[in-house]
C-alpha cells in the first residue's frame, strides 16, 4: 500500500519518543485505534449515561454504543471527501484509522450520568482546576489509561490534535464560561500538539481559539453532531417522551421556517408510520454527503495538511441537526423525568465528593478510614498539594459507571445496603 502524503513525520510524532517494536505491522494511528479499543476507559463507556441511565432500557444507546456510531460515520465523511474531492487519492486521503480513534476517543472522559454528572464535578472541582470532558479525555490519553505505570498511551500529535476540541487552559477561559477548557496543568501536550508554536493574537482565549480544529476534529464534530442529533432523537421516541402529539404542540409553540415545518412533517410522518430508526438512519447518510473540503490556511498550515483544510457542511443538514437537538433537549433532556434524574445525580456526586474530600483531599484528621483502593491512596499519599489529590480523587470518580456511582454512594450512606462481601 503506497504512502499517504496527507501525513508527515510531524503528525506521527510522539511527546514520549520510544523505539517501534521488531515486526511492527501496523501504522501509529492504528496503534492508537487498538490501543483505545483496548482499554478499560472504552469498555466503561458502555455502563455510562448517553440519554437515558444506563440499563435503563435495554436497546437504547450508551456513551459505548453512540461512540461507535460516530466512529462509524466518521470512517464514512473520509470514504465520501476521498471519493468527491479532486485534491485526495488512493496515495493522499485523510486517514479514516485515525478518524476512528478521535471518535471513539472523543467521550473516554465523560463522568457518570452523562452531562449532569459533569456539570456537577466541574463545580466541586472549579477551586481545584475545574472538570470538563474534553480535558479529562486528554489526561486519561496522556497520563491515566494505563494505570499500572501513572502514564498514558503516548498517543500521536495528530490523534491529540483529533481530540482536542478546547484549546483553552482554565486559567484563561472567560469568566462567564462554566466549561470549554483544559486543565492548566495540560498546557505541555496543548504546547506539543501545536507544535511548540504559539497562537496568533486572533486566537483569543475562548471562542475564538476553541474554534481552531483540525480536519479530523472538524470530521470527529460533524460525525458527533449527526450521530446524537438522529440518534438521541430515536431513543427519545422509542421511549415514549417524544410522540406525534407532542412534536406538533411544540412546533406550535416555536417560530419555524417552512424548511422545519417540513422536517417536522417527516419526524411526524416517520413516527404514525413506525418507521423511525430506518427513515433517521437514512438522514445519517445524507449529513455524510453534506460535507466537502474547503481549502484554508492558518499559522500551522505549513507545518501539517491537517490544517490545510476547513470542512465545510450544507446550510440545509445543519439547520436540520440543529432542530432536531432542539427538539430532543425539550422534549427529552428537560422532560421533568430526566430532570429529576440529573437532580439525583448532583446529589450522588455531591455527597461522595465531599466524603472524599475530607476524608483525602483536606483531611480533618491525620488518619482515616480506607474509602479508595490502595493504589489511589498511595498516588494521593505521594501527593503535594490539595490540588493535586483532589484531581486524583476526580479521576476515580470520573472513571465510575452510573451503577458503580450508585452502589459506591449506597455503601457510603445506605444503613441497609452491603455486607463485608460486597467488593464491586
Amino acid at each position: 500500500m503506497p504512502a499517504n502524503r496527507f501525513y508527515s513525520s510531524f503528525d506521527f510524532e510522539k511527546l514520549d519518543k520510544r523505539p517501534s517494536q521488531d515486526g511492527e505491522y501496523r501504522n501509529a494511528f492504528q496503534i492508537d485505534r487498538d490501543r483505545i479499543i483496548h482499554s478499560s476507559a472504552f469498555r466503561r463507556l458502555q455502563s455510562k449515561t448517553q440519554v437515558f441511565l444506563s440499563g435503563e432500557y435495554d436497546f437504547y444507546r450508551t456513551r459505548l454504543t453512540h461512540s461507535i456510531e460516530v466512529a462509524q460515520i466518521g470512517r464514512s465523511i473520509c470514504a465520501w471527501l476521498t471519493q468527491q474531492d479532486e485534491t485526495l487519492g488512493d496515495d493522499c486521503f485523510i486517514d479514516p484509522d485515525l478518524v476512528e480513534s478521535t471518535c471513539l476517543s472523543h467521550d473516554l472522559g465523560h463522568p457518570p450520568f452523562g452531562h449532569a454528572g459533569e456539570r456537577t464535578l466541574h463545580t466541586l472541582m472549579e477551586p481545584y482546576g475545574g472538570f470538563e470532558g474534553n480535558a479529562q479525555t486528554l489526561r486519561i490519553l496522556t497520563q491515566t489509561l494505563f494505570s499500572e505505570g501513572r502514564v498514558g498511551m503516548n498517543p500521536t500529535r495528530a490523534l491529540l490534535d483529533g481530540v482536542l476540541k478546547y484549546k483553552t487552559l482554565f486559567a484563561e477561559k472567560p469568566a462567564h464560561k462554566a466549561n470549554h477548557y483544559l486543565y492548566n496543568d495540560q498546557e505541555r501536550w496543548l504546547d506539543f500538539t501545536m507544535g511548540g508554536q504559539a497562537f496568533p493574537v486572533e486566537l483569543t482565549p475562548g471562542k475564538e481559539r476553541n474554534g481552531f480544529k483540525s480536519i479530523e476534529c472538524q470530521i470527529m464534530d460533524w460525525a458527533d453532531d449527526t450521530a446524537y442529533s438522529l440518534n438521541d432523537l430515536a431513543d427519545g421516541i422509542h421511549a415514549g417522551f417524544i410522540n406525534v402529539t407532542k412534536v406538533e404542540r411544540w412546533a406550535a409553540e416555536q417560530t419555524l421556517s417552512s424548511e422545519d415545518s417540513t422536517d417536522i412533517e417527516f419526524l411526524c410522518k416517520a413516527i404514525r408510520d413506525g418507521r423511525v430508526e430506518g427513515r433517521l438512519n437514512r438522514l445519517i447518510g445524507e449529513c455524510i454527503r453534506a460535507t466537502k473540503l474547503a481549502p484554508t490556511a492558518n499559522f500551522l498550515s505549513a507545518s501539517t495538511r491537517r490544517h490545510q483544510f476547513a470542512l465545510e457542511i450544507d446550510p440545509v443538514q445543519r439547520r436540520r441537526a440543529d432542530l432536531h437537538k432542539k427538539i430532543a433537549l425539550d422534549l427529552v433532556f428537560l422532560s421533568p423525568q430526566l430532570q429529576q434524574l440529573d437532580h439525583k445525580a448532583d446529589f450522588i456526586l455531591k455527597r461522595v465528593f465531599e466524603v472524599l474530600h475530607d476524608r483525602y483531599i483536606e483531611p480533618t484528621q491525620p488518619k482515616g478510614l480506607h474509602l479508595m483502593p490502595a493504589t489511589i491512596e498511595k498516588q494521593i499519599r505521594e501527593a503535594e498539594t490539595a490540588g493535586e489529590r483532589a484531581r486524583l480523587v476526580c479521576d476515580w470518580i470520573a472513571n465510575m459507571t452510573d451503577h458503580f456511582a450508585f452502589r459506591t454512594y449506597r455503601r457510603l450512606f445506605d444503613a441497609d445496603f452491603g455486607s463485608i462481601t460486597d467488593f464491586v
